[in-house]
């Protein structure tokens, strides 16, 4: 399919050529530079070749044309982040361009082509909502304005136009309780670190990995501020959090007469009281709330509140009421603005449905792609407004995957059928920066007529993916769209089978995460064939920080799946009493693993080095910047306490197939294991059993620094792999 000659069907190029004739000036808070300060940054040798202008929305909903001559191009949009969107559109489809989470093609002529025709898109829902709840966390809580700059330019690229933003609440927090009977030091004991800050933020816990500084607070509010205000300046819209009743512990003692429902606990950890909506307290907290927030960040047209999230009890407070009152300090501060709520689990109750003006609310749905059994949401919802989510990762798995078939046959049937309350997509991996196919066609999803053709889409991924047309690029994705991209939700499942590398050792493991699924979701023996294609491409397109970024993803993917293979025939080899089988196959356990944490170094965002860098930078002494690195690599490894890690089920949550994790925690944990195994073998006993959270915990305070900066040649690395698998 000719996706550059299909874009002109979405909209008649003489509507809007007559719109822009009369295009009015920028609104509140854009800025009309906005695209083109981001162009300069992204292509500065090519930034005088394209203009940009502002056009009205048709019929509320946004659009953007190309057009021009060689050289000199004009991008018109409805927002500076529009116009973004229609020059990546561009990019991609007609220059062969493209940026991505993951890698980039920006190789251009010295001139910029012109398009055959004007390239015309409008986007076919007003919602466009990036960002899980547990994004901070887990895609990087100790990132700087350089990146979070970029991630926003990505994202208008990429045609979103509302952004979750929880960074700097934390800040809003430690105001207001101070004029409700806290001192600053008890606030700060009982915000958490960081990277758990999302899961306090949703009500489930609080304090671990702290107590914050004033100093990181203060960091992390000018952040925030630069992040929001920057988002306006594009056209995009900061959705913030909102408040709906968590408060610190003895909140009632301090408070005479304040009623509330303790909440009970969240997978090993005590959840924060909520503070009954009816109760005079709430108004008076909700109102400084808005204020602070105001003061800080400016106001959103869209807040974002989870009531009794995740088995939250509401003990005697009726949900209607409760509902209400929540709305009604909303509207008190925010009379115009919308209500985004997670559509998840048992997530919204009906009876918030029910007392809600719906008319005013957003469900981000992140079960869409999920369970074969949602078929109507205007019926689960009672036509509450929603947005079609995936959530393709969980805890930040690397992965690669999606259930694309889903997006295919549901989206554009769910929002064209008679009567839908489909009004946007919801981008919600519990991390981003990863899978950069997933994050590309689900993004297009809000900008394609009819629906997109999951062939067609694969077809053209790597021509602008890596440059240039390639039979063997088209051949390893054509492998990956049927292999890794080709599941479905009839499994139950949204996100991919990890391999066992990082798993809590166990001659019987079947995955890394509790949740996670525990068979294989395809043929991973097709898949394989996609490494040797990849390694085939043409010299000149291999250069490319794409192409090499795939490479490293294929061929990490390709050896995580050895672990699968093999686990079973070591455990087959132990219970069979052969010591030297045994020893043979755990050898070739660890050269596997070797091979993989070679791989995977050649990857900056593939480094735990990086990770807890960046968390270490944010410190202001010795004994905050370990704190920080701990919260930090907590989270990927034991994530809390040991009642958290071993009780709840939460240690490898967030597991991940990173150098240092590895090459240094991983390759400990199955090392002390498999040694005991044989030393049981040799002596004719039963193994004594470890203490795992020990070994974690101890790792955690005693690693070694880990490079922070990739090392290795992928395409050497990932040819030794090909050959390791012929062997």
């Amino acid at each position: 399919m000719d996706f550059s000659r299909r874009s002109a069907l979405a909209l008649g190029a003489s509507a809007l050529i007559a719109a822009s004739a009369s295009a009015a000036h920028a609104g509140p808070g854009t800025e009309p530079g906005a695209a083109a300060r981001a162009l300069r940054r992204l292509l500065p040798g090519h930034a005088r070749q394209v203009r940009f202008r502002r056009v009205p929305a048709r019929g509320g909903h946004d659009l953007f044309r190309v057009s021009g001559t060689s050289g000199d191009l004009l991008i018109e949009g409805t927002t500076p982040a529009v116009q973004l969107t229609g020059l990546h559109h561009y990019l991609r489809h007609v220059a062969h361009a493209h940026f991505s989470w993951n890698g980039a093609q920006p190789d251009l002529p010295d001139q910029l082509p012109a398009p055959d025709a004007p390239l015309v898109r409008e986007a076919n829902v007003p919602h466009r909502f990036a960002f899980n709840d547990t994004n901070e966390g887990y895609t990087g809580p100790y990132r700087g304005w350089e990146w979070w700059e970029h991630e926003l330019d990505l994202l208008a690229l990429h045609g979103y136009n509302e952004v979750l933003v929880t960074i700097g609440t934390d800040s809003v927090y430690h105001r207001v309780f101070q004029e409700f009977g806290y001192t600053d030091a008890e606030i700060r004991a009982w915000i958490p670190g960081p990277a758990h800050q999302p899961w306090w933020l949703l009500q489930n816990m609080s304090g671990f990995g702290g107590p914050v500084s004033a100093h990181l607070l203060e960091q992390r509010r000018e952040l925030a501020a630069r992040i929001t205000r920057r988002l306006r300046e594009l056209g995009m819209t900061p959705v913030l959090p909102g408040y709906y009743g968590t408060v610190p512990a003895g909140f009632a003692e301090r408070n005479p007469g304040a009623r509330t429902v303790p909440q009970g606990g969240w997978v090993g950890f005590t959840r924060p009281d909520w503070l009954d909506p009816r109760d005079p307290h709430f108004a008076r907290i909700a109102a400084s709330f808005y204020a602070t927030q105001r003061e800080l960040y400016g106001d959103s047209s869209l807040y974002k509140m989870d009531l009794l999230h995740e088995g939250g009890d509401p003990g005697d407070v009726p949900i209607g009421e409760a509902t209400r009152a929540v709305e009604r300090a909303l509207r008190t501060a925010h009379p115009e603005a919308d209500w985004a709520i997670l559509g998840w689990q048992h997530n919204p109750h009906q009876e918030l449905i029910a007392a809600a003006d719906t008319s005013k609310m957003l469900i981000v749905d992140g079960l869409s792609d999920r369970f074969p059994h949602i078929t109507d949401r205007e019926k689960d919802w009672s036509g509450t407004p929603y947005a079609f989510g995936s959530i393709w990762n969980f805890g930040g798995h690397t992965a690669m995957g999606a259930n694309a078939p889903d997006w295919e046959a549901l989206y554009h049937s769910w929002r064209t059928k008679e009567g839908s309350a489909l009004r946007g997509i919801a981008l919600m991996p519990e991390a981003a920066d990863n899978n950069p196919a997933a994050f590309a066609l689900f993004s297009d999803l809000a900008w394609t007529e009819g629906s997109v053709e999951l062939r067609g889409w694969f077809e053209q991924w790597p021509l602008y993916r890596y440059g240039a047309a390639d039979r063997h690029a088209l051949a390893a994705w054509d492998i990956l769209r049927r292999t890794a991209y080709g599941t479905t939700r009839a499994d139950q499942w949204s996100e991919a089978h990890e391999g066992l590398f990082g798993a809590r050792p166990d001659l019987a493991a079947d995955n890394a995460a509790s949740w996670s699924p525990a068979t294989l979701r395809y043929d991973v023996e097709e898949f394989a064939r996609a490494l040797p294609e990849l390694l085939a491409v043409a010299p000149a397109l291999q250069r490319g920080s794409a192409y090499r970024y795939d490479l490293m993803d294929v061929a990490r993917q390709t050896v995580s799946h050895r672990s699968r293979r093999l686990l079973p025939e070591i455990r087959r080899a132990y219970e069979a009493g052969d010591a030297e089988e045994f020893a043979s196959l755990t050898g070739q356990w660890f050269r596997w693993m070797e091979l993989l944490e070679e791989v995977v170094a050649t990857d900056s965002g593939h480094l735990l080095g990086r990770w807890i860098a960046e968390a270490r930078a944010w410190g202001r002494d010795a004994e905050e910047r370990d704190r920080l690195a701990y919260d930090a690599t907590s989270l990927l490894t034991v994530w809390g306490h040991r009642q958290a890690a071993d009780g709840g089920g939460l240690r490898d949550y967030a597991n991940r197939e990173w150098s240092g994790l590895i090459g240094g925690l991983y390759t400990l944990r199955w090392r002390t294991y498999f040694d005991e195994l044989a030393d049981a073998l040799a002596e004719g006993r039963a193994p004594a059993p470890i203490d795992w959270y020990a070994v974690e915990e101890n790792w955690l305070r005693t690693h070694p620094t880990y490079p922070t900066k990739p090392s290795g040649d992928i395409v050497r690395i990932a040819g030794e792999v090909a050959r390791a698998l012929g062997a």
